[in-house]
């Protein structure tokens, strides 16, 4: 397995923990995480989300949002 970024690591690392600690970084496991975080992305940010419409500038716009989420879920599913 490659090392995964911050972001990534973070994911696992909390999935272990809310089972108590007791369950293992597996390829199930990053699979799984990689699948709750697309859907998550889907949920969140559609794809086919309309431009931003407002007077003010977000600081962050929808489709990093998605993107980044998905770069995560992308990593898990390499490993």
């Amino acid at each position: 397995m490659t090392k995964l970024s911050p972001a990534a690591q973070s994911v696992v690392n909390a999935a272990v923990e809310a089972g108590g600690g007791y369950g293992k970084a597996t390829p199930v496991l990053h699979a799984r995480l990689a699948a709750a975080l697309e859907a998550a992305a889907d949920q969140v940010v559609p794809e086919t989300t309309t431009p931003w419409n407002s007077t003010l500038t977000p600081l962050i716009s929808t489709k990093d949002v998605r993107s980044k989420i998905l770069a995560i879920a992308s990593e898990l599913e390499d490993q």
